[in-house]
């Protein structure tokens, strides 16, 4: 087990995939940051009428976040774009760069819930959805059977 500071290993950049590195010299995502393979953290939780999810979005807008349900699949995305412009004094441009990127994540909810009986609301970097719970199908009881 490695020693961590603050959710960090202290081996995290000497053990880091040197492929990546050349395709991102700096080490870090530049829309997500270091972090970005915790995106999306979910925490479910069940009540006695639905279920509840709490998606961390962190640096998300509402307007980047989408909920689609579809096949009985919940299915929430979300897209961002970074722009850094810099001009001189004389408006020549000196730098352009531009990022984008998306992440989504699907739960099967099943087939009888309907999209109006979903609802979400986004808040401080934290997708809040509340799902109705599917009753519960009885199995048949079980009874002995004579054999002959």
């Amino acid at each position: 087990m490695l020693p961590s500071i603050f959710g960090e290993s202290l081996f995290d950049d000497f053990f880091a995939d040197p492929f990546e590195m050349m395709a991102m010299p700096q080490g870090r995502n530049p829309l997500y940051g270091k972090h970005a393979k915790n995106m999306m953290k979910t925490d479910i939780r069940e009540t006695e009428n639905q279920f509840e999810l709490d998606i961390d979005l962190p640096g998300f807008k509402k307007e980047d976040v989408n909920l689609e349900l579809k096949n009985g699949y919940l299915t929430i995305s979300a897209d961002k774009a970074l722009d850094k412009d810099e001009k001189d004094d004389k408006g020549r441009y000196i730098r352009q760069e531009r990022w984008s990127g998306s992440c989504s994540r699907s739960f099967y909810v099943g087939d009888t819930v309907k999209p109006e009986d979903v609802h979400a609301k986004f808040e401080n970097g934290i997708l809040q959805i509340a799902l109705p719970k599917q009753e519960q199908k009885q199995l048949p009881s079980t009874t002995a059977i004579a054999i002959e």
